[in-house]
Order: C-alpha cells, then sequence, then structure tokens
C-alpha cells in the first residue's frame, strides 16, 4: 500500500463540481475493498470532527489502486489535504495492524490547521457574490469578483465586507474553454485572431504563453488554472480564450464555476499513467470535466468523428455543436438531421449547417495554416474555432478575417516550414502518435528527393507509447532517422534508455540500423539533419526541448541561405 499523490482541488473536477482534496493510492497486495472501507470510516469521522458532516467522499478505482476524494470549503483546502492524508494513514494503520490511536491525535491537530486556514470573511463574500451571480475566481492568495473588465481583485489578508464591494461594476465577460488532446494551442491562437478582427481585447492563457490582446504577458506553459485566473482578472480582457490541458485539470481541476462555451478537440493516446488514468476511456473522462462549467445557456462543441466524444454528447448539460472534416460523418448527419448545429466543408469553404441552411464562411485556400488544405488537423482546428467563435458571440465576418489574417510565424512550433539551401524543414510540437500522424499528412504533401525524421520522447511516455510513435512514421518511408536523446526530459528514465528504445522500435519497422543515428540534443540533430540535406530533401523536426533556440537557429540559416551572395 503505498500513498503516491495528494493535492487539493480549487474547482470542477473528476469527482464534481465542489472543490476538496483528493490522494492517489496503489493497494499493492491489500483488499482493494477492506482498505476503501477503512479510508471512508476514518475520513468521515474526521470531517465529523471538524463540523463537515455534509461534505463528501468519492472514490474512483484505477487499475492498481483509486483516487480517494473529499469536498471541503474553499477556503480551507489545505487542511482539507491533511485530513485526506490522516485518513489514509488511519486505514493503512487498521489494514496493516499499527498505531490505533493515531487518528484521534490527528483530529486535535486538524482543528487548530482550520482555525489558522478558514476565513469566515471570505465566506461572507462568496456568498454574496453567490447571491448577485457574479463570477468568483480564487486562490490561495487572492479573490477576485467579477471577469476581465469587469472584475476587482483582493488579498486574502484584505478581504472586504460585502456592503463596501461595488456591485455595479462587477460582472462576466464570454469565457470559453478549449481542451482535447491535440491542436488546442493552434485552435487559441486562430481563436484569439478572431477576437481582434472582431475589435475585442482577448486574453490567452495557453502551453506557450499569456496573453492579453497584443501584450504577451508571460512565456511559459499556462494551460492550467494558474493561467486562466491571470487572464480572467486582467482589467483590459473583454473576452477570454482558456487553453485547458490535462495536467491543470488532475491537479487542480477548473479555474472558474462557468464559461460560456468549451471545446473538446479530439481524444488520443498521451501521456496514459498519470494520476491513475491508463487508458482513453478515462483520459476522455478527464477531457469531459470543462462540461461541469457548462449550462443549458452554454455551447459545447465537439468533434463529430471522434467516437468518444460522441459516446458522451448526450450527457452535455448544454446545447451540442459539432465540426467534422467529413459532412457524411454517421454522428454528424444524425445531428443535423435531429436540427443540430454543425460545421464542415463544403465546395473547398468552411461553413455552418444549420438545418438545411447553410453559411458559407470561409474558402479553405484563404487559410494561411491549412496549407490549401493538405494540412488537414488545421482545418479541423479552424472548423472547432469558428464553432467556439460563434458560440461566444464573434461575428462570421470576424470568423472569416480572424483565420484569413493567421499566418504561421504567428503559430509557432506548429507546421512551420523553412527553406535553407534548397532543403525544407518542416517543424512542429507533435510529441504523440496522433500528433505525428497528422503532421505527417502534411509532409505527404511536400516534393521531397530524400526524408528525415528528428524524434525524440520524454522519458514519463510507456513503452508501448514509445513504440507507437515510431509505429506512426510507418506512413512514410524516411531515408534516415536521427533520435535525440531528451536527457533533460528522462523523468525516471535511464541514461539513453528512451533512445535505445525508439531505435528498437524503428528497427522492427524495417529500418536498417546504419540509417538511424542518436544525438545528445534537439539542436545537434538538426544541425546533422541539414549537413545531410541537400536541395530537394525534406527534414521533419519534432521539436519538444529548447523550442525557440532551435526555431531562431532555423530562422536565421534560411535568412542566411536566402540573402543575396
Amino acid at each position: 500500500m503505498r500513498l503516491l499523490d495528494s493535492r487539493r482541488l480549487t474547482g470542477a473536477n473528476r469527482f464534481g463540481s465542489e472543490p476538496g482534496a483528493v490522494i492517489d493510492i496503489s493497494f499493492g497486495h491489500s483488499d482493494p475493498d477492506l482498505v476503501i472501507g477503512a479510508w471512508r470510516q476514518h475520513a468521515r469521522r474526521l470531517l465529523d470532527e471538524l463540523g463537515w458532516s455534509d461534505e463528501q467522499l468519492r472514490v474512483l478505482r484505477t487499475t492498481d489502486g483509486a483516487s480517494l476524494a473529499l469536498t471541503a470549503p474553499a477556503d480551507a483546502l489545505y487542511t482539507a489535504t491533511e485530513v485526506n492524508e490522516a485518513a489514509w494513514d488511519a486505514a493503512r494503520d487498521l489494514v496493516e495492524g499499527g498505531n490505533r490511536h493515531l487518528l484521534l491525535r490527528a483530529a486535535r491537530a486538524l482543528r487548530e490547521e482550520l482555525r489558522d486556514e478558514e476565513r469566515p470573511r471570505l465566506r461572507r463574500l462568496l456568498a454574496a457574490a453567490e447571491a448577485r451571480a457574479v463570477p468568483v475566481v480564487l486562490d490561495a492568495d487572492e479573490v477576485s469578483l467579477g471577469l476581465g473588465r469587469h472584475s476587482r481583485c483582493w488579498d486574502l489578508r484584505d478581504v472586504p465586507h460585502p456592503d463596501d464591494v461595488p456591485w455595479e461594476e462587477l460582472g462576466a465577460i464570454p469565457v470559453g474553454l478549449v481542451t482535447g488532446t491535440n491542436g488546442k494551442t493552434t485552435t487559441v491562437r486562430m481563436l484569439n485572431h478572431i477576437a481582434r478582427a472582431a475589435g475585442v481585447v482577448g486574453g490567452v492563457s495557453s502551453t506557450d504563453w499569456l496573453a492579453v490582446g497584443e501584450d504577451v504577458l508571460e512565456r511559459s506553459d499556462f494551460a492550467g488554472p494558474g493561467g486562466a485566473r491571470r487572464v480572467l482578472r486582467d482589467p483590459r480582457c473583454e473576452l477570454a480564450i482558456l487553453e485547458t490541458a490535462r495536467g491543470g485539470l488532475l491537479r487542480r481541476g477548473l479555474a472558474l464555476a462557468r464559461a460560456d462555451a468549451a471545446l473538446i478537440t479530439n481524444i488520443a493516446s498521451d501521456h496514459l499513467g498519470d494520476f491513475g488514468v491508463q487508458t482513453l476511456d478515462e483520459l476522455a473522462d478527464v477531457k469531459w470535466i470543462v462540461t461541469r462549467a457548462l449550462d443549458e445557456r452554454g455551447t459545447l462543441v465537439l468533434n463529430a468523428e471522434d467516437p468518444l466524444l460522441m459516446a458522451r454528447a448526450p450527457r452535455s448539460p448544454a446545447p451540442v455543436v459539432l465540426f467534422s472534416l467529413d459532412p457524411r460523418a454517421p454522428a454528424f448527419r444524425e445531428h443535423l438531421a435531429a436540427g443540430g448545429v454543425g460545421y464542415t466543408l463544403r465546395r473547398g469553404s468552411l461553413g455552418r449547417c444549420e438545418g438545411e441552411r447553410w453559411t458559407t464562411l470561409v474558402p479553405v485556400k484563404r487559410i494561411p495554416l491549412c496549407f490549401d488544405g493538405a494540412a488537414r488537423h488545421n482545418v479541423a482546428n479552424a472548423l472547432g474555432a469558428a464553432a467556439l467563435a460563434s458560440a461566444l458571440g464573434l461575428p462570421d465576418s470576424a470568423i472569416r478575417d480572424g483565420l484569413c489574417a493567421m499566418r504561421t510565424a504567428d503559430n509557432p512550433g506548429r507546421a512551420n516550414l523553412y527553406e535553407i539551401g534548397g532543403a525544407t524543414v518542416l517543424l512542429d510540437f507533435a510529441h504523440n502518435p496522433h500528433g505525428l500522424s497528422s503532421l505527417l499528412e502534411l509532409a505527404a504533401t511536400l516534393p521531397a528527393r530524400r526524408r528525415l525524421l528528428i524524434v525524440g520522447q520524454a522519458g514519463d511516455r510507456s513503452d508501448a507509447d514509445l513504440d507507437a510513435l515510431a509505429d506512426a512514421s510507418r506512413p512514410m518511408a524516411f531515408d534516415r532517422v536521427l533520435i535525440k536523446r531528451m536527457e533533460g526530459h528522462a523523468r525516471g528514465r535511464g541514461p539513453g534508455e528512451v533512445a535505445a528504445r525508439l531505435r528498437d522500435a524503428f528497427c522492427r519497422l524495417g529500418y536498417a540500423r546504419a540509417a538511424i543515428r542518436e544525438h545528445k540534443t534537439e539542436l545537434g540533430a538538426v544541425r546533422a539533419a541539414l549537413r545531410w540535406a541537400g536541395p530537394g530533401d525534406l527534414v521533419v523536426l519534432l521539436s519538444h526541448e529548447r523550442r525557440d533556440a532551435t526555431q531562431a537557429f532555423l530562422q536565421a540559416r534560411a535568412a542566411e541561405a536566402g540573402a543575396p551572395s
């Protein structure tokens, strides 16, 4: 029996819409029912000791363990984690025969901790905001009422009395959530361009940066609730577009209680094994968390060609809008026949179907990121972005103008092309088999005398995931494969272990060992590729580590190659 992880849940999460705490455990050789029963018994006793008798216990079984969650007041989540861990310690002692007085000592310590953490003034303020239907964004240090340009923020040490709050100045702004396995960041960037075309100041939290309007606040991974809160509190923000990644959903939950619309792009194998998520079906449940922020006034945009999403569509709390590259997809056709709204392609243009009514939005050829339709994954992203933009109240003219205005340079790290000495380099962040397959559909349309692949992977993927990444390259017979070792992302693997697994996987596909080379760094692999590549050759680069440095290097080489002699 082991405790694997313990964390606060600050918003809607896998277990419900309420905040709380969760622990992940493995059973080892112990009886799962006995362990869970003991945890329930001790957790309930501790909750009662703290006066939290109305809080709920929830259990999610995983392959070899469970996630054990309890709800708690929003101003006492650190205490909640201690409650959960103490209940686990007592349960383990009961099962293994240890100290039977542990729970009583824990209860006394938890009452002291709760007195230090709880904030009665904050609870009064939250109740007043709920009564007035004013959105709340809360973290461990600050509370804000309202969103964006209609918000005010206070330090938790200086929370105002409800009578002193300028309620008339507070309100909501449109909020859209974007999740899924692949395509999130590109879709968010498309939406931001659409907002600009509409003259709206958009706030964006994403994998690559935080931005409000034209101002990039910070460059890093902000696809979790922390990044979302910063956008939602920015007084310039008139519309929020929040990339909502799996990690943030599992670690903390959603940053706010309600959104106007949400988009789930697709479900594909990636990061399986983290936080007890072992299967695609469980991963789909994680992505589905965004629907907890929707109600009948909102809109849920789904990929009609994803069977896992279509299986869940009837459970949506909000009206569903579908998008599909194929207007003949069965789920899409059934949706339209039932009177639903859908976005798809017709005669080379993106458009909207409403019953028998068709509205053309923009020809695919006018959208630079679609590469005349060859980048089908970006055509799908554009369809999802158009559907979500419309759900957020942005006009069709802005959807057209925004998608046409966005250039590949506005989407760094995603399907970027460089011409260097007559060779073409296609750079992309593809980091899983689904992403690589989509990229190779585009690569197959590019003329090439010879082809080279630069590939690597972080160590937190399973052996099966590594094999699948290599297998995804099967449709394109590469002349050479360069494997980057990515030792800074070993994440528990030994030196060279991931590279060796990838090498073996490519050899099983029929590659000669002489056609496979290893390099210590991504930039080293890129330099070697450019030494190998000649006029008419294609280099497909899966860029992960130090992407900014890699892109700067390629841009410099491309500029140098294009300079007049």
